[in-house]
């Protein structure tokens, strides 16, 4: 009968858990996605690109905010109980606030553990699937961003200004290739139009002349017609990947190799340099250690069941518990910026949700020691 009832209790958190995770990350996603909408608009990626990349941040949005929405659930949960009387029935029939105490606890280790899965594997994974479609992408929408009397600069080393545009012509156009530090073309023509041929933009530029600039001098090439190819060029957006989509593991071996050896070392996704070893520690911090305020939170969460509605302070116990769950949820957030290369400093940073989770732990079973109602 009490793991009947205890079940029940777990299931309406998690069912409290999942609609409102749910609800939140789609708001936080919308919002997000329209942001993105620069992919399109303003950096020339296609919508497949712009869709893709969108919904593989979701993983990223739900991984932050499930903590918080964690705690909510438990803390409304055992509120609702405790208000209609019906955590009565765990104590009417034997159980123990010992029992629920250690109950709620190995429920919040495996959502721990969930969490350390999430943010350590997941995460990074699909963030940096979505930053390869960016990095494979060409420039597909091209002709939209073509404005008239504009100068356009989307994409690498290459400005576009065009005085005229009527639909897919263009007149009095005008090109500025910077090929490298030494060396660049300039390409001015009357008339011009693109062309798309199997996913690959082509510009038909029409009376002109190209002017190439390097260290020799210059030379001048009129021309009556030649074709210029755009799909050459790559976007401005960020290719490589970011520290939070790299792989935890070699995450790890860099944070190893440059404590242990002083060693920094590169792959062709990964560079691994000394001067980013507070990056690195931060982001393993925030993957593996920041996931344990868990614990404390859903501890100080099941502290509900030693209120009594009947108090003449209750409502006001509940606001401040309420109020130091918030407190914890903040300081995971903050403690991240202090993660460094002072070994002491981290220590202490890294004992933090752990000692507050014992002190709170052993004292929750002091209180409910031999105690029912």
């Amino acid at each position: 009968m009490k793991k009947l009832i205890f079940r029940k209790i777990i299931f309406d958190v998690l069912a409290f858990f999942l609609v409102s995770s749910f609800a939140l990350t789609l708001i936080v996603w919308v919002i997000q996605a329209v942001n993105y909408l620069d992919f399109v608009s303003e950096d020339g990626h296609s919508f497949r690109v712009y869709f893709m990349f969108s919904v593989l941040t979701i993983p990223k949005i739900f991984s932050k905010i499930s903590i918080f929405i964690f705690f909510i659930s438990l803390f409304v949960i055992i509120s609702k109980y405790e208000e209609n009387n019906e955590i009565l029935i765990l104590w009417t029939n034997g159980l123990k606030k010992t029992s629920f105490i250690n109950s709620i606890l190995l429920f919040s280790l495996v959502a721990f553990l969930f969490q350390i899965i999430l943010t350590t594997f997941i995460v990074p994974k699909t963030q940096d699937l979505a930053r390869s479609y960016i990095r494979s992408s060409n420039i597909d929408y091209f002709p939209s961003l073509i404005k008239p009397k504009k100068f356009i600069d989307t994409v690498e080393k290459l400005t576009l200004f065009v005085d005229v545009k009527d639909k897919d012509k263009m007149e009095n156009i005008f090109l500025k290739d910077n090929i490298n530090s030494e060396s660049s073309q300039i390409v001015s023509a009357k008339n011009g139009y693109i062309v798309t041929n199997e996913n690959k933009s082509y510009f038909i530029l029409e009376n002109g002349e190209i002017v190439n600039i390097d260290q020799g001098g210059t030379n001048i090439v009129k021309f009556e017609r030649t074709i210029y190819n755009l799909s050459k060029y790559n976007t401005k957006t960020t290719t490589y990947p970011k520290i939070q989509e790299k792989n935890t593991n070699l995450l790890i071996r860099c944070i190893d190799s440059l404590i242990n050896k002083n060693i920094e070392f590169r792959t062709t996704t990964f560079s691994c340099e000394k001067n980013s070893i507070n990056a690195f520690m931060q982001e393993a911090y925030k993957r593996i250690f920041a996931p344990s305020y868990i614990l404390i939170v859903s501890l100080i969460a099941s502290y509900l069941v030693f209120i009594s509605k009947s108090d003449s302070h209750y409502n006001k116990k509940k606001i401040l518990l309420f109020l130091i769950g918030v407190f914890f949820l903040t300081l995971s957030e903050i403690s991240i910026r202090y993660v460094n290369y002072n070994f002491i400093k981290n220590v202490y940073i890294f004992c933090i949700p752990l000692g507050f989770t014992f002190l709170t732990y052993f004292y929750l079973l002091t209180k409910s020691k031999n105690k029912r109602i």
